[in-house]
């Protein structure tokens, strides 16, 4: 099925104790495999800075992956995040102990971001298949 032939749904930011302490700055990124451009995740990341971590509860979609922080309990029953199509690895359990909330620890470039407006599936635009690397937003002359 073509991800535009399925129904849309649009999600709310979660506004809880952690975008307070981060802030109160979250916004929504679609997430995507830098080897073979797949989408994998809807994610609210909050306060500023680097995605260096997917915390179970901040993922929105996919309901296999959103229903992890309702499923697992520890570290050791998380499986590696992984791309849905090639298998590249994207990410490995952790918890932030700061928190003590499971979280994905990601692996430097093996995923692509793209701001999202909290749709899921993304809407099919011209930059899904060369999103922007993490890390640098600028464009180039």
């Amino acid at each position: 099925m073509n991800m535009a032939d399925q129904n849309t749904t649009q999600h709310s930011l979660k506004k809880d104790k952690y975008v307070s302490t981060r802030g109160g700055n979250s916004h929504f990124l679609d997430l995507f495999c830098s080897k073979c451009n797949q989408y994998f995740a809807l994610y609210q990341k909050d306060g500023h800075g680097r995605l260096l971590r997917m915390y179970l509860d901040r993922i929105f979609a996919p309901q296999e992956l959103a229903l992890l922080q309702s499923k697992v309990s520890s570290k050791s029953e998380m499986p590696n995040l992984k791309c849905p199509k090639c298998g590249a690895l994207i990410g490995t359990p952790m918890v932030y102990e700061a928190e003590r909330r499971l979280a994905f620890r990601l692996i430097h470039g093996s995923f692509v971001k793209r701001k999202s407006d909290g749709v899921y599936p993304p809407q099919q635009t011209q930059n899904i298949h060369n999103p922007k690397r993490g890390g640098n937003d600028e464009k180039r002359n």
